[in-house]
């Protein structure tokens, strides 16, 4: 599956619609967001069960003020409409890899818990 591109229009509905989500934050310009964006775009064929979209945030700007993007590429995982991971920085295919598997085995009843048990402290 290609990446596609998230606007504000659709951010919202790609997010909430899919079970996770994978968003490339970055920029025409960036170097570093260049050399990264083909092993996403491998990523996106190997995990086909997987939503993977990207955010030019020169074109987004609401949406990277919305999530703070201070630095780019940064990448989000969204599983079940819940922010899982928030890194900056380009990652090679391997670590790519491993953020996607370890997303999948994570058990969204328990972070939902512990999401409760914060918000009513």
């Amino acid at each position: 599956m290609a990446t596609i591109e998230l606007t504000k229009e659709n951010f919202e509905s790609v997010v909430t619609g899919n079970d996770m989500v994978v968003v490339d934050f970055w920029a025409p310009w960036c170097g570093p967001c260049k050399g990264f964006a083909p092993t996403f775009e491998a990523a996106s064929e190997k995990y086909p069960e997987v939503v993977f979209a990207k955010v030019n945030t020169d074109a987004e700007q609401e949406i990277a003020a919305a999530f703070s993007i201070r630095s780019i590429p940064t990448l989000m995982l969204f599983r079940e409409n819940v922010m899982i991971y928030n890194e900056a920085g380009a990652l090679p295919g391997s670590a790519l890899d491993e953020v996607v598997t370890e997303a999948k085995a994570i058990d969204m009843a328990e972070v939902r818990k512990e999401i409760a048990s914060r918000e009513s402290a």
